[in-house]
């Protein structure tokens, strides 16, 4: 036991253990000039897919499930409807060939729906030139209103096809009729909403016309129009979808080449998928009306929401 050594209060201590330093990151390369405005157009790019994505993608997955549905109900036994693939079949010649035109009303979809479109056109640009200054008239002057609003209320509330034989014993002949009744189908919406936002002008826009001394048709253009903008072209797209509702209906009337008549001959031939077909046209055509005179209102309104 002796010849072990002992350890003194007075031995030198041991050196202190080294410390850990810590490993710094390996440096990034510097990003290039072009880095920064290269991730924001990406960024950009994938907020404008996602944008997009979110708009397209439920109408898609909604019309393919409509479809599916469509098709399974219709290839059960005993159904009366054609399903989806069979419409295509047997259309398959007015969907490839739309401009054929062998005389008379055997013509292709786009030739019927030509003719269709032409006389919405007049009709309503009759309708629209008519219902913009009636309804100047109306919301401009109260003794305007009294006189003529009871009238257009009773008269905006006949069918339009009621009007059809009335134009027949006029005009004598089936075009202008359909243009008539085109007419006073699109005209009420147009005259009543006009008004409307004629008489909704804030009297603060009136007050300064008169302390700037604003002519009559200035004032029209400058003030009138712009303030009531939104209202108008509410009823011109509210006029536009019924011009198209009532040309449909007034062609499986008067006949003659039009999508109407089509649609009515197709049911006295018992051609079903045409009539698919044509309808597939026909809601197709009026969303485009629908969307251009939305656009056009959102022009002129510069900006302001038009519903």
């Amino acid at each position: 036991m002796r010849n072990l050594a002992v350890v003194s209060d007075t031995a030198e201590p041991l050196p202190p253990a080294p410390k850990l330093q810590p490993v710094a990151p390996a440096a990034s390369p510097v990003a290039g000039p072009g880095a920064a405005p290269r991730a924001s157009a990406r960024s950009r790019a994938l907020e404008l897919l996602g944008a997009a994505a979110a708009r397209v993608l439920p109408p898609l997955i909604t019309v393919a499930l409509l479809l599916t549905i469509w098709e399974l109900a219709s290839s059960q036994a005993g159904a009366t409807l054609p399903p989806p693939s069979r419409v295509v079949t047997d259309t398959w010649t007015l969907i490839s060939q739309p401009f054929f035109n062998n005389g008379g009303n055997d013509v292709g979809m786009a030739w019927q729906l030509l003719a269709s479109l032409k006389r919405v056109l007049y009709g309503y640009s009759i309708a629209v030139v008519v219902g913009i200054s009636l309804g100047v008239l109306v919301g401009q002057f109260d003794i305007a209103m009294r006189g003529l609003d009871p009238i257009f209320q009773v008269l905006r509330t006949v069918p339009p096809l009621a009007w059809l034989p009335i134009a027949l014993a006029g005009f004598r002949d089936g075009n202008p009729s359909a243009i008539f009744v085109i007419f006073i189908t699109a005209v009420w919406p147009i005259i009543i909403n006009t008004a409307v936002g004629i008489r909704n002008i804030p009297n603060d826009y009136r007050n300064v016309a008169r302390v700037i001394q604003l002519s009559g048709v200035e004032y029209f253009w400058k003030i009138m129009m712009p303030a009531a903008a939104p209202f108008i072209f509410s009823g011109l797209r509210i006029g536009v979808g019924l011009s198209w509702l009532a040309i449909v209906a007034a062609e499986m009337l008067i006949g003659g080449v039009g999508v109407g008549f089509f649609i009515w001959d197709a049911w006295n031939s018992s051609r079903i998928s045409d009539i698919v077909l044509a309808l597939f046209y026909v809601g197709m055509v009026g969303f485009a009306l629908d969307r251009l005179v939305s656009w056009t209102g959102r022009m002129v309104a510069k900006g302001t929401s038009v519903s």
